[in-house]
């Protein structure tokens, strides 16, 4: 930008130039034509009047190229003021748009949050709504403590069964026990019977003549 600046002020130079020996492009090269052939008409005036005449007539033409030429310096002035103008107006135009895609990459990155955001919050609502068909945590700890008392009840139950089936084993062993002596007796009741049966049969035999 700064190099554009330079070469158009270079340019700028140059127009000026050409506006002091043309003025502002529309005769004021024949006015210096006529201004210097003024001045040699009244070099070479033979009468004072005639003399008079010519100095009056580049008096005007010299009045009207420093008009011509003091506009020229107030364009070229002027021209100048709207380049610095236009060149601080460039540096503003430079900021808003660093501003504006500085502003822009915060913009994303508060998309990119949102986002984030919006991603959590739809999960934590998937979570509440699981939640929700789940009983809380009061309830819960009502039902596992029914569920420890149950447990509990059900325990004592199986040691009493146990107890009893150990008692009945217990009794089934002494019934065992008791029917295999049973047994024996009956066994031996029954063989000793047989014995005495057979000595009486063997009395009676030698007792006949």
């Amino acid at each position: 930008m700064q190099q554009n600046v330079r070469t158009s002020a270079t340019e700028y130079e140059v127009i000026r130039k050409r506006l002091l020996i043309d003025g502002d492009g529309a005769g004021d090269d024949r006015r210096i034509n006529l201004l210097v052939k003024s001045f040699i008409k009244w070099c070479n005036s033979g009468s004072q009047e005639e003399g008079y005449s010519q100095y009056q007539r580049m008096l005007s033409t010299l009045s009207q190229c420093e008009f011509s030429m003091g506009k020229t310096l107030l364009v070229y002035d002027m021209n100048l003021r709207e380049m610095e103008n236009y060149e601080k107006i460039y540096k503003e135009i430079e900021c808003s748009i660093a501003g504006a895609h500085e502003k822009i990459a915060e913009c994303k990155k508060q998309i990119l949050q949102a986002k984030r955001i919006r991603k959590n919050r739809q999960e934590y609502d998937a979570l509440a709504k699981v939640i929700q068909h789940h009983p809380n945590r009061h309830e819960t700890l009502k039902e596992l403590e029914a569920l420890g008392k149950e447990l509990q009840h059900l325990s004592h139950i199986k040691e009493s069964v146990e107890d009893k089936l150990e008692l009945r084993r217990k009794q089934f062993h002494v019934l065992l026990s008791t029917i295999h002596e049973l047994q024996q007796t009956l066994e031996n009741d029954e063989k000793l019977s047989e014995v005495e049966e057979a000595q009486g049969t063997s009395m009676d035999t030698d007792t006949k003549p």
